[in-house]
């Protein structure tokens, strides 16, 4: 008998409604320029909290707890960095690589 796939969960979502989830998860504040930080190399919690300084390291923190739990991020020995899972977002979904381009250029 196969085993299950192992499913990624974001925390407060509900069955049935992964992409609503997925989405809530997204539209929390500093989460975008976190993903869009770590687009292309893995960074240190300081390189972080630099590129987002105007983010406490409360909000950074959990953010990227969330994003860990979600199998966005991982965590590796050279810092954070985007997972398989993480890139294929950006990949897949061309709007949300535009917008958050564009957002990171404004700095908020």
């Amino acid at each position: 008998m196969p085993k299950p796939a192992t499913k990624h969960s974001v925390r407060g979502s509900r069955a049935g409604r992964p992409i609503m989830a997925l989405l809530d998860l997204l539209g929390r504040r500093w989460t975008l320029r976190i993903l869009w930080e770590l687009r292309e190399t893995a960074l240190t919690s300081r390189a972080l909290r630099t590129a987002c300084d105007e983010a406490s390291p409360t909000i950074l923190q959990t953010r990227l707890t969330e994003l860990r739990e979600a199998g966005f991020v991982e965590l590796t020995d050279d810092g954070y960095r985007l997972t398989g899972l993480g890139k294929e977002l950006f990949q897949t979904f061309a709007p949300l690589h535009r917008f958050a381009e564009r957002w990171s250029r404004r700095g908020s």
